[in-house]
Order: structure tokens, then C-alpha cells, then sequence
């Protein structure tokens, strides 16, 4: 691993003219930290709550690792105004949380559950009071199980059902959220859920990944729409998954192999909202949705003029070509076998030159006004010592990709915030509760809070 030894901000440079320092990214920057509705709530089935996919995915066998599933996760459900001020107390001004589908809207469609919508009247009411703004996200994933029955992402009648769900909770909290994000990682919820089965509702192939592609970006700017129709004066965005993609070396095949993965992993969801349209040259398997999917003046609904995106990175991803992968022609070189040793508790690899990288590429398209970094983290495995958490490599990962942040905000990016992931250890979807991303430490048998001390490190960088 690198040096992990734990650094005060006030000695990090960033250059020998700039000292690194929350003042440095300037005084209207959101600094925040983001969470998930299925991930964090737990009560699955309260207070009227319809069943989701991942309720449905969970409880099946072997899909979740050890078997758990998400039934109590952190209980933000009953313990929200707790880990809020939580936030509030590492000195964030943002929060950035998800709101359940079938919260509200049990069945997906029809009869809205009251409840549901006091819950997060709740939530809201509690970040306005303790200063912390709220951004929404509309989907984080957990598609109502009614809806999937009736084919999900695959039913072009999902942009109608989303459509509906939007306008509920637009109208409804319109007076009291500003900040809007429409979906969550679209190319994770399709690809993993709807090609690879890896995720929920677990199907595979291009039969339903490609019209749940469509369907998805279809939603993604109506979503957009009806935001700006019901909620004055608001801010609007979506999120992307991305990775700055490496080729291993300099071989035309690995090149190539790397603009594919480019397209499909960073280019797939953000180019139509900005009326490219998809992108068919390096994918030549997206014609076929083309031709199956879409419908006349599909192309122009596509588009949207988002106020900010969200780039959500982790990790870069180093390809070489494949004949033999179907599709793709690419593969993955995984960094045990490039001898790369700094890697999270996940196996991603620690690459800031790659958040910097992926921000720069994004800078380039010229319709795109602002960026926000909606999520960024590590799982690492914590150790306790005296009651005290010690997660010296996150304060490093933390650290060093900041200090990446702010050298493409000074060379000129628009990146006006920074939202960590995540607040608590929670549920991290197939893999359980294992890997723990947390600022702040859960014990899920007894959900004791301990801030660790990446969690004091913010606070004392955003005093």
C-alpha cells in the first residue's frame, strides 16, 4: 500500500503556490456525503411499503454474500435525525440521500402511500434544520417489484410509471428541495442488472439490457422535465459511473479495445442527454436497439439540459483487446496482474490520476455547465483500538483524491462539489455488509455509531 500515515490537511500541497485546503475549492462548494434508500433504511415492509426488486433479489439464495439481505441495513428508517446530525457534526453542508420508490408509491403505480412521504418530510425537514442541503435522487436502484413483473426496465411503459412517481414527489417537495438528482448510475443498474444478472432483478442478456438501456435514458431527461416543470428555481442533475480508461499498452487492438470500453462504461447515458445521440460507431450492437427500441422522436426526447452531472469514480480501468469476449472484444487487466498493490478492501485499484483524468474528459463536452462529484469512496477494512476506529488508508484515499479534484478545478474544470460515499457503513448490494465505506463505523448487531477517523479528519479539513 502507499504511505498511509496519517497527514494533517493543513500539510498537504498541491502545488508549491497552493496549499490544500477547503478554502482552496472555493466558498460555494458543496461538501457532503451521499447514501442510498435500500442500502441504509431498512424497514422493508413498514408503514405501508411496497415490495422492491432488491427485497425480492436478496432473499433469494446465494445472490447475497453470507446470506444477508437488507431488512434493518443501518435502520436509517427510525434512526435518520441521528446520523444527520452526524453529518452535520463532521461539518458537511450537503446530504445527499434517495427516496424509496415503494415508499410511495407501493405497487409503483396507483394509490400513494401518506407515510412514505411523511417519512422523508421527516428527513428533509431535519437536514434544513441542522444547514445541511438536501439533494434527492428520484431512483438509487430499487425498482418497485410490481413494475419488474411487468417487465421493468425491458416495458417501454416505464417511462410513463417514472414519469408518474416524479410527478408525486416533485410536487409534493417542491417547496422544500432545490437540488435534484434523476437516476443513479444508469450503466449500473442496466448492465449489472439487466445483462450481466450479477445485481437485481438478476436477468441477463442483450434482449434486456438493450431496451432497458433505452428505456432508462428515455427516463433520465423526462424525469429532468418534470422537475423543472413543477419545482421553481430548481437545480438539476444525474449521475454517472465512470472510469478513466487506460489501454495496456500501445497496440492498436488495446487502443481500440479502450475507446469501446470508454463508450459503453462513460459515454452510453451522458452523450444522448447532450444530443449526440448513443454511441453506434464504437458499439455497432447498439444499432440494434436503434432499430427495435426506438421510436420517432425518441432522439430529441432523449435530450435534456441537466444544470450540473454528477460523476461518480472510483477507481481507472486498464483494457487490452479480446477477439474472443462476444460484444465488447475487451478485457479487463486486472491490477494483480499489472503488480499495482495499492487496491481497496474490493480489489479497486487507488488511481486519483484517473479521478482527475475522467473529470478532464468530461470537461470537454461543451454543453455540460457544472460537475459535481455525487460520490467517491473506499472500502478498507477498519481496526479497532481502544474505541477507536483507525481507517488510516481511507484518510489517504480521501486525501490524495481531493488533492486530484482541486488540480482539475485549478486547470480549469467546473467541479463545484464533492460528496463522499458514504456516511455509515451500510449494505453494499451483493456484497453484503463485508466491505465498509463508512466515515462512520456501524456495528450492524447492535447499530452503535463510532466516527472513524477519516470521519475526524473531515471534520477538522471542512472547520
Amino acid at each position: 500500500m502507499q504511505d498511509n500515515q496519517y497527514i494533517s490537511p493543513s500539510t498537504i500541497v498541491v502545488s508549491q503556490e497552493n496549499v490544500f485546503s477547503k478554502d482552496a475549492f472555493g466558498k460555494d462548494f458543496a461538501w457532503g456525503v451521499a447514501m442510498a434508500s435500500f442500502q441504509n433504511e431498512g424497514a422493508w415492509d413498514k408503514d405501508g411499503k411496497g415490495e422492491s426488486i432488491w427485497d425480492k433479489f436478496s432473499h433469494k439464495k446465494n445472490k447475497i454474500k453470507d446470506h444477508q439481505n437488507a431488512k434493518v441495513a443501518c435502520d436509517f428508517y427510525h434512526r435518520f435525525e441521528e446520523d444527520i446530525l452526524l453529518a452535520k457534526s463532521l461539518n458537511f453542508n450537503t446530504f445527499r440521500f434517495s427516496m424509496a420508490w415503494t415508499r410511495i408509491l407501493p405497487h409503483g403505480i396507483g394509490k400513494v402511500n401518506q407515510a412514505g412521504l411523511e417519512f422523508y418530510h421527516q428527513v428533509i425537514d431535519c437536514c434544513l434544520e441542522n444547514g445541511l442541503e438536501p439533494y434527492v435522487t428520484l431512483y438509487h436502484w430499487d425498482l418497485p417489484q410490481s413494475l419488474e413483473d411487468k417487465g421493468g426496465w425491458t416495458n417501454r411503459d416505464i417511462i410513463d410509471w417514472f414519469s408518474d412517481y416524479c410527478e408525486v414527489v416533485t410536487r409534493e417537495f417542491a417547496s422544500k428541495v432545490k437540488y435534484w438528482i434523476v437516476l443513479n448510475e444508469p450503466a449500473g443498474f442496466t448492465g449489472l442488472g439487466y445483462m450481466t444478472g450479477y445485481h437485481a432483478p438478476g436477468r441477463l442478456g442483450m434482449r434486456n439490457f438493450l431496451p432497458a438501456v433505452h428505456h432508462a435514458a428515455m427516463c433520465q431527461a423526462e424525469g429532468g422535465r418534470i422537475i423543472r416543470k413543477n419545482v421553481p428555481d430548481a437545480v438539476i442533475g444525474t449521475t454517472f459511473s465512470c472510469s478513466f480508461i487506460e489501454p495496456y499498452t500501445n497496440a492498436e487492438s488495446d487502443i481500440k479495445a479502450a475507446k469501446r470500453i470508454d463508450a459503453l462504461l462513460n459515454r452510453l447515458f451522458l452523450e444522448p442527454t447532450l444530443g449526440l445521440g448513443y454511441p453506434v460507431h464504437e458499439l455497432p450492437f447498439l444499432q440494434n436497439m436503434v432499430k427495435k427500441y426506438v421510436h420517432a422522436g425518441d432522439m430529441e426526447k432523449l435530450q435534456f439540459d441537466f444544470d450540473f452531472i454528477g460523476v461518480q469514480n472510483y477507481f481507472k480501468l486498464v483494457v487490452k483487446g479480446a477477439f474472443w469476449i462476444p460484444y465488447l472484444k475487451a478485457l479487463e487487466v486486472k491490477p494483480k496482474a499489472r503488480n499495482v498493490e495499492s487496491v481497496t478492501d474490493m480489489g479497486w485499484e487507488i488511481s486519483p490520476d484517473g479521478m482527475y483524468n475522467i473529470l478532464k474528459q468530461f470537461a470537454e463536452y461543451k454543453n455540460i455547465k457544472q460537475i459535481i462529484v455525487t460520490e467517491n469512496g473506499a472500502a478498507f477494512k477498519d481496526e479497532l483500538s481502544d474505541g477507536n476506529i483507525d481507517d488510516n488508508d481511507r484518510v489517504t484515499f480521501y486525501q490524495s483524491y481531493l488533492q486530484h479534484i482541486l488540480k482539475a478545478k485549478q486547470d480549469g474544470v467546473k467541479v463545484n462539489g464533492y460528496l463522499a460515499w458514504t456516511l455509515t457503513d451500510n449494505f453494499e448490494w451483493t456484497e453484503g455488509y463485508k466491505p465498509r465505506f463508512g466515515l462512520v463505523h456501524i456495528d450492524f448487531k447492535t447499530q452503535q455509531r463510532t466516527v472513524k477517523k477519516s470521519g475526524k479528519w473531515f471534520r477538522e479539513f471542512l472547520s
